[in-house]
């Protein structure tokens, strides 16, 4: 007879209060809850109807919570080893198999919820997903840890247009947008954790610029992004669209610029830089299919 686990006999003590926050702070909170507001607002913004918009918003936080409790169940004892804070799995306030389970109950709620938009879409958005689960249980750890970032938010466009009525596809300024946005994502999300991942032996593409390097290119995909948006939709640029190039510039700018004194700088830049390309996406939401 084996000994119990002691991490899991530690959530038996706790109740199911203690697993639910242990859960809610290993699913990756921030970018669950912030990817799925930005494709909710996107799909309102399409013109998607009420039960649609309900729909997409509810595919979208199941695959993105099955993606965060991967990546923590996977990387417990990586991130136990670099000492990373606010781990769950790692410091033991949750089971990895707790955390496992979790990722495959939201995987298999996932499947459901993307087909109900319809079968083009929902099998588009089911393939970003599963991407993002490569990256976890392996990618990331290759010179080709961009390119399930660049998929996975390159489809959401298509999910959301391809569930309006006709099935339109989206624009393609759209898409490669927001596969720039997903590469500018993975650059800035990687880009504290530079040292304790090639400690651990994480050599994605990030690590082996880097942390130098990526603080320069951190800007580069996102201020990209910015230019296919205000460039890309039919009619040319107003005033709002060269005012939006001409602020993410000045942005990024202010992130390089004071990259050796300042290690936070490049990250800020690129987390205002991105802002401004979301607003730009959702302000070009009825012309997606354009």
């Amino acid at each position: 007879m084996t000994d119990p686990d002691p991490a899991a006999a530690a959530v038996v003590r706790g109740g199911p209060v203690r697993t639910a926050v242990a859960l809610a702070l290993a699913c990756h909170p921030g970018p669950t809850v912030a990817v799925t507001a930005l494709v909710t607002a996107l799909a309102v913004a399409s013109g998607r109807d009420a039960a649609g918009c309900v729909l997409v918003a509810a595919a979208v936080l199941a695959g993105q919570l099955s993606v965060g409790w991967c990546n923590d169940a996977v990387d417990a004892a990586r991130d136990a080893a670099a000492g990373r804070a606010g781990k769950p799995a790692a410091d033991g306030t949750v089971s990895v198999t707790a955390v496992r389970v979790a990722a495959l109950a939201a995987l298999a709620c996932c499947v459901p919820l993307s087909l109900a938009s319809g079968r083009s879409a929902g099998l588009l958005h089911l393939a970003g997903v599963l991407g993002a689960w490569g990256y976890d249980l392996g990618l990331k750890a290759t010179v080709l840890s961009w390119a399930p970032y660049a998929a996975g938010f390159g489809v959401l466009p298509a999910f959301v247009t391809l569930g309006l009525p006709g099935e339109p596809w989206p624009a393609w300024w759209a898409v490669a947008a927001a596969a720039l946005l997903g590469v500018g994502a993975h650059l800035a999300n990687v880009l504290p954790d530079i040292e304790g991942d090639l400690a651990t032996g994480v050599r994605g593409w990030p690590q082996r610029l880097g942390a130098a390097r990526v603080r320069l290119l951190v800007p580069v995909p996102l201020l990209a992004a910015t230019c296919l948006l205000v460039l890309g939709p039919a009619g040319g640029p107003g005033l709002a669209g060269w005012l939006a190039m001409a602020a993410a510039a000045v942005l990024a700018a202010g992130g390089v610029l004071p990259a050796g004194r300042s290690a936070r700088a490049p990250f800020a830049a690129a987390v205002a830089v991105a802002a401004v390309d979301v607003l730009l996406l959702l302000a070009n939401g009825a012309v997606l299919t354009a």
